[in-house]
């Protein structure tokens, strides 16, 4: 069926579970570029879903996609220890400034850390550091954009929408250690 004229086709995202060793995560791509992936939070898992939709605006389609097996192979091997990088193509949906703090992010090399005054400094604006902090909080696309990487200006560990105990598991990770979870 054809769309009627004047009024916009909603674009559809393909949606899938993929299993890690700290639980499960929502990953989202549309035809070009991996959109979204973060931890499921099962007590509001329909509420995620929804959320994300509503941010990436388009409706949410679960089925197979050959970037989203990319990814779920990709992130075996991360999870394994053996892969550093990650070569899926990402698109972000964000403000100007949170797609510049989430670039910046990418910057940041496996098994480093940054405070989040380190990345405003390098934004040129040290003034601007609860914004980064904002912009980390809300990045769309978790371990590929390594928002994990980012701690406080004392060294704490600080700050992860995943939870904490993530965050240390996985900063442990790129130290080379293993941990349970």
């Amino acid at each position: 069926m054809r769309p009627h004229p004047g009024i916009p086709e909603i674009p559809t995202v393909t949606v899938t579970t993929i299993d890690s060793p700290l639980g499960p995560l929502l990953a989202v791509a549309d035809d070009d570029a991996i959109r979204a992936l973060e931890f499921v939070k099962p007590a509001t898992a329909v509420g995620q879903l929804e959320a994300m939709q509503a941010a990436l605006g388009a409706t949410l389609e679960r089925a197979a996609h050959p970037l989203l097996e990319r990814l779920r192979s990709q992130l075996a091997e991360y999870f394994d220890g053996t892969r550093r990088t990650f070569d899926v193509p990402l698109r972000f949906t964000g403000t100007p400034f949170q797609e510049r703090v989430w670039n910046r992010l990418l910057t940041i090399p496996y098994g480093e850390v940054r405070s989040y005054l380190d990345l405003a400094r390098e934004l040129g604006d040290p003034k601007v550091v609860r914004a980064v902090g904002g912009a980390n909080g809300s990045n769309p696309i978790s371990i590929l954009v390594p928002c994990h990487r980012v701690i406080g200006a004392d060294g704490s560990i600080v700050g992860y929408g995943g939870g904490l105990e993530r965050k240390v598991w996985l900063l442990a990770l790129e130290r080379g250690e293993r941990r349970l979870f």
